[in-house]
């Protein structure tokens, strides 16, 4: 019988932004992505322009209205400056004109309306990092 050998190598979660100005939220999701993913919290699209500048992630998850910058700017800023990572937007806002201009101009991977079930989160952002690995992938062929 043969056993698999140990590399003594973790496979690394896959890296997750979260962008959002109200704390206790981000804080709520935080603690739903945490066991799946190597997590970086932003309290503003600026900080998180300024994180994104220093390393990569494969998703990045923003609030849609913050002060001092909309999390819809930030992520058409995103799709122009990192196109493989994937932007997921969470929103308070229904109006669907205003969501399908994001989708169309950020190019989105989904939204998600409050209040956000964390089950619907973590399943969103897992589908997210293997839309960013089929991206890489397809540029790599």
């Amino acid at each position: 019988m043969k056993f698999p050998i140990a590399t003594g190598k973790k496979k690394q979660k896959p890296a997750v932004l979260l962008v959002d100005d109200e704390r206790p939220l981000l804080e709520v999701f935080e603690a739903a992505l945490e066991p799946h993913f190597e997590l970086t919290l932003a309290g503003s699209a600026r900080e998180a322009e300024f994180i994104l500048h220093k390393r990569t992630f494969q998703v990045v998850v923003a609030d849609h209205l913050m002060p001092g910058g909309s999390g819809m700017n930030f992520m058409v800023r995103t799709r122009d400056e990192y196109p493989h990572m994937q932007r997921v937007m969470v929103t308070g806002y229904m109006k669907p004109e205003m969501l399908m201009r994001c989708v169309n101009e950020a190019a989105l991977f989904r939204y998600l309306l409050k209040p956000v079930s964390l089950p619907e989160l973590v399943k969103v952002v897992h589908d997210a990092v293997k839309a960013h690995e089929a991206s890489v992938a397809a540029v790599a062929k």
